[in-house]
């Protein structure tokens, strides 16, 4: 079993709280965003989770999230309209 330090790859895939979050996605952390952040994750529509009360979320996992989506959305691009 690999140890993670604070200098690992997994500990620098980790954004802690909605405004580093809302900075990957968005490109910036205003309030709105942050906002916009935990109306998503409430509602389960982008991968987190919490470390105690901190929201988190994995860059990786937010990626592969977003991938998956944009894949889905292709494949239903180009799908014939049912008659």
């Amino acid at each position: 079993m690999q140890r993670i330090t604070c200098g690992s790859a997994a500990a620098d895939d980790i954004l802690r709280e909605a405004k580093e979050i809302a900075a990957f996605i968005f490109g910036d952390a205003k309030e709105a965003n942050r906002k916009r952040i935990y109306q998503l994750a409430a509602k389960r529509q982008i991968p987190t989770f919490r470390l105690g009360q901190i929201l988190c979320a994995r860059k990786s996992t937010l990626i592969a999230h977003f991938a998956a989506q944009e894949a889905r959305s292709m494949q239903n691009v180009d799908k014939p309209e049912a008659a």
